[in-house]
């Protein structure tokens, strides 16, 4: 749209310059024209009229003259006549000439001493005029002058109506060549174009043959068609192939999952069940700016994992939409395809009210299970009003997964995370036949700190409902055993580990989840790399990133004080060592949540103050969402990656900073609070609560010979690529499966 407009812009500007070109030749052509007929006429007159007043003059018929003056007032054009001596007096005059003006004195003057006549245009009274004098003689002598005035504003009358008539053809021309031209992109450009952008998507998403558009006709794009049908015809095939090679190998477990191999898996063992996921979270977050509407990715652990599944099952993500736009972008069932740009699952929006919003998520979810799942010494907050609005929007997602899966058969429900806790069991109930499973992203407490929340046993209830209780690690799904056989009345089967209350079994399971290993090697180029510097205005050697929402369980304010010690205990690194932290603003309706967003803002102010010198400061913290390839690209630059989370379920970071390393070079320094601690041991493994291990671990990184950074790296790389997510999605599926 943007290059049409400036098409039609340089159209405009170019009738524009050519239409002002002709119209200011035109114009001074005409005022020449008209002013050349104005002195001729003047002329004419005024000789004509010397005839007359000559003989009067001599004679001193001051009465005859005045007589014959007035006899021309007021005729077209004519704005008066004046007989003057030869020192400037008047001897005769019109009415309507003004006292005379330094300028028609001037003319009357220079007409009597150089005995010929003298015109010029000038204005009086606001008004253009035109005034000759001649002179009057008695034999050879001069004795006066003969003024002859004439309206000339008809001048300007007729220069401006040329303007305003090129003005109105112009805008007219304008108007037929920008419509003219737009009907030109429309039927000759833009339509055949969008048939073939709207073919490659269709073979990109292998839907050839469903709704093909019409590339044929279009004279000027048949060569490129041509082309663009063999890619197409080309693209099948190897998507063909692709498949087919993903069915035969589904059952060889050690050769690597990928996005096609997963959607094989899943078709061959789904057989047409549909896939419906449930988070509170959606996947992407639609905003308005003026009239342009655009789109996010949310910084959530939860997205980067159960995105890609969606993208390679299809089927319906229901979430709560909680962009400004998500309304207005959705259809009359609150559904939207997405990814944006190619669609390849449904995203059904459900709306909460503010009151909703502030009990059920800011106030249970985030107030209080989110600090009693996680062990970072903030007090959980429990209200009566907080469980009661917790309650009823389980119940509003409740019913939009009915409304799902009224007409599905056997589907298979995957809730995400404490937010839904609620919301397996009232399914269940409604839907026997549906296999019900829940993930719990964070971690899962023992026993005894689950005994503060007041309704422990309605959640724990909530949470049975599911046929499959996921975790990350297996001591997660120990401590939810044992919490629930200290809170409920229920049969545990330690061997297949399973619970048993009220004839229905739910069988616990740790799944770590990973991320979608890239199947392409990418380097980041030293342009790139100068260009992301240079707008952080960083010359430093070596660069340590930190990515994190601004939350304290991630430990942000235990790192700032490591980084602190690093620089006390080596100075020699002050200007040689940059860390950038990228915190993504969360929660921000939380009192907590704003209140440690300022003490983190104090600390890196603190530190940088006191270790900042010629241009240069430790850290550099930049607080905005951004979008996963910005992240990895500085992911790529970075020598190091700091995660000291203070206890996290699983944490992705430390996984996305792996795979971005294609060269093998890089250090990753790991909280051992972590769930990926337990799977990546090559990484540096630290307490974040001692900053001085953690400075310990910053020097190690930096120090660290790339025989052994690259001996670290390849064997990290080899665990998230060898239980990547499609192979967690695949596990997750063939479990669920195997339940319904």
């Amino acid at each position: 749209m943007k290059q049409i407009f400036i098409a039609l812009f340089t159209i405009v500007a170019v009738v524009a310059l050519i239409v002002i070109t002709f119209t200011i030749n035109q114009v001074n052509h005409e005022e020449e024209r008209l002013k050349n007929d104005m002195v001729y006429r003047s002329t004419l007159l005024a000789d004509s009229l010397r005839e007359t007043v000559e003989p009067n003059f001599v004679n001193k018929s001051e009465n005859s003259l005045q007589t014959m003056v007035d006899r021309f007032t007021n005729k077209e054009r004519f704005a008066g006549l004046g007989i003057y001596g030869n020192k400037g007096q008047t001897i005769a005059a019109s009415s309507t000439i003004p006292k005379a003006t330094s300028s028609a004195q001037q003319i009357i003057a220079d007409a009597m001493d150089a005995d010929r006549a003298n015109g010029d245009f000038m204005i009086f009274e606001d008004k253009k005029i035109y005034a000759l004098a001649i002179p009057l003689h008695d034999d050879a002598r001069v004795v006066g002058a003969l003024l002859v005035i004439q309206n000339a504003g008809y001048i300007d009358d007729r220069l401006r109506e040329i303007w305003r008539n090129n003005v109105i053809r112009f805008l007219l021309q304008a108007s037929l060549l920008s419509l003219a031209t737009l009907l030109l992109i429309r039927w000759i450009i833009y339509q055949p174009v969008k048939n073939l952008v709207d073919l490659l998507r269709l073979t990109r998403t292998g839907k050839v043959g469903k709704n093909v558009p019409n590339i044929s006709g279009s004279f000027f794009f048949k060569p490129l068609i041509k082309e663009l049908t063999s890619v197409q015809r080309s693209l099948s095939e190897a998507r063909a192939a692709v498949l087919e090679e993903a069915r035969l190998r589904m059952e060889r477990l050690d050769s690597p999952w990928t996005s096609h191999r997963l959607k094989a898996y899943t078709k061959d063992i789904l057989d047409e069940r549909t896939i419906v996921v449930v988070s509170n979270r959606e996947p992407f977050v639609h905003t308005k700016n003026g009239n342009k509407f655009d789109y996010y990715i949310p910084a959530s652990g939860m997205v980067t994992a159960i995105e890609p599944l969606m993208e390679s099952c299809g089927g319906i993500w229901i979430a709560h939409g909680s962009g400004n736009a998500d309304q207005l972008v959705v259809d009359q069932n609150d559904h939207i395809k997405t990814p944006p740009d190619e669609p390849k699952y449904t995203l059904r929006r459900i709306w909460l009210t503010e009151q909703e919003e502030n009990h059920y998520y800011s106030g249970f979810s985030n107030e209080g299970l989110w600090p009693l799942c996680h062990n970072a010494h903030v007090r959980p907050i429990f209200r009566k009003e907080d469980w009661e609005e917790y309650k009823n929007v389980n119940g509003k997602f409740t019913k939009a997964v009915l409304s799902e899966i009224k007409e599905k058969e056997k589907p298979i429900i995957f809730i995400q995370d404490f937010h839904l806790a609620l919301l397996p069991k009232i399914v269940k109930q409604a839907r026997p036949d549906a296999t019900v499973g829940i993930f719990w992203h964070i971690p899962w407490p023992n026993e005894e700190s689950f005994s503060i929340c007041p309704w422990k046993k309605e959640i724990l209830e909530g949470i049975l409902g599911a046929d499959l209780v996921a975790f990350h690690t297996q001591l997660y799904c120990n401590n939810f055993v044992e919490t629930v056989s200290k809170e409920l009345e229920s049969l545990i089967d330690l061997e297949q580990f399973s619970i048993t209350r009220n004839d229905h079994t739910s069988y616990i399971k740790p799944l770590p989840i990973g991320i979608a290993f890239p199947n392409t090697e990418y380097t980041l180029k030293e342009t790139e790399d100068n260009h992301l510097l240079k707008e952080l205005n960083i010359t430093s050697k070596y660069i340590g990133i930190g990515v994190d929402r601004l939350d304290y369980t991630k430990g942000l304010l235990e790192k700032i004080k490591g980084i602190e010690l690093f620089f006390k205990n080596y100075p020699s690194f002050a200007g040689q060592f940059t860390f950038i932290q990228l915190a993504a603003p969360s929660k921000s309706t939380i009192v907590r949540y704003r209140q440690f967003a300022q003490e983190v803002d104090k600390e890196v102010e603190r530190v940088n103050s006191q270790f900042k010198h010629n241009g240069w400061k430790p850290i550099v913290l930049i607080k905005k969402h951004h979008s996963r390839e910005e992240i990895n690209k500085y992911y790529r630059l970075a020598n190091l990656c700091l995660v000291t989370s203070l206890h996290d379920g699983m944490n992705l970071v430390s996984k996305e900073f792996i795979a971005s390393k294609n060269d093998k070079k890089g250090v990753l320094i790991l909280s051992q609070f972590t769930g990926s601690s337990k799977e990546l041991r090559e990484a540096l493994i630290i307490n974040p609560y001692n900053a001085l291990e953690t400075a310990e671990a910053i020097r190690t990184a930096l120090e660290m010979p790339v025989i052994e950074q690259t001996k670290r790296m390849r064997t990290l790389r080899e665990t998230i690529k060898g239980y990547n997510i499609y192979r967690w999605a695949a596990e997750v599926i063939k479990t669920m499966a195997s339940l319904g």
